[in-house]
């Protein structure tokens, strides 16, 4: 069982660099960046992270931009994965994002993980260019038109979100044949579905271990339907706040089929505290 670590804020008090490579030099085998470019101060939904009417944490709008911020890590660690957790994909360029992650896996030796979401808030998709009422088509979309750019050399693309004439767009990502695609989605048919379809795995927000268990068993009743080869899926369990900090709860969700549990750090904690919760989860998870 692989565990990863989320830093939620990076920033001078807590330099991005320095966690990774603390996290790397303890063992833990990736570090996660999250992604809200903007975050309006007025929307019209609630944050999903919380209760009904609760204001959001302040994080969420203190965020850097993660694929600059892996970037910076990958100067200073060798083996740790750099990945985020998760990149709002309808709310950036594709043919931007397709370079800067290519670039990225290219000057890390093929360490980057791609974790993916289409955002839940409609406001701050809406000001980025995003199509907020069908964010998981545009996420579709953008990521044919990044697989297309990563694989091809001079694709071109006729779509509804991206349309351009034939183009060559290098470097070409270090994995073949490009960073694992990981959707960070609920579990409903819909989600599952789509994991299976054109994903490369699920890391999803839960609850318990049998939520996991059954979620990955539709994946792979789904797989088993278009002729996609299951056992090739990346099963990735996503933390939030407290989630997953003890051994039997490690434990646990292997034994559900996760290959891999991501661990959120304080949020707003400096980078003393945060070297020291790091060293606390190495003697209380491994």
């Amino acid at each position: 069982m692989d565990i990863g670590i989320a830093q939620p804020v990076a920033n001078q008090d807590a330099p991005a660099d320095v966690i990774a490579k603390h996290a790397e030099d303890l063992g833990f085998e990736s570090y996660w960046a999250p992604d809200h470019t903007i975050l309006p101060v007025k929307y019209s939904v609630d944050y999903p992270g919380g209760r009904p009417g609760d204001p959001e944490p302040e994080y969420l709008w203190q965020i850097a931009d993660p694929l600059i911020m892996l970037a910076h890590v990958a100067g200073v660690t060798k083996t740790i994965k750099l990945a985020t957790g998760v990149l709002l994909v309808p709310e950036r360029d594709a043919i931007l994002c397709a370079k800067l992650i290519a670039s990225l896996d290219d000057c890390s030796n093929g360490r980057f993980l791609f974790g993916i979401g289409a955002g839940w808030n409609p406001e701050e998709c809406t000001i980025l260019g995003g199509d907020f009422e069908h964010r998981w088509t545009h996420t579709k979309e953008n990521i044919a038109v990044m697989k297309a750019l990563w694989t091809e050399h001079a694709p071109e693309f006729h779509g509804k979100y991206n349309d351009f004439p034939p183009i060559r767009c290098y470097p070409k990502p270090r994995q073949d044949p490009h960073p694992p695609i990981l959707l960070g989605a609920i579990n409903n048919a819909l989600s599952l579905k789509r994991v299976a379809d054109w994903g490369d795995g699920w890391m999803p927000v839960i609850q318990s271990a049998d939520e996991l268990a059954a979620g990955i068993k539709q994946i792979k009743g789904f797989c088993a339907a278009s002729g996609r080869d299951a056992s090739r899926m990346d099963y990735s369990v996503f933390g939030i706040g407290d989630q997953w900090k003890t051994k039997r709860d490690i434990e646990a969700l292997g034994k559900a089929g996760a290959n891999r549990v991501i661990v959120m750090l304080t949020p707003g904690a400096k980078k003393d505290q945060l070297k020291a919760e790091l060293d606390q989860l190495r003697k209380t998870l491994f």
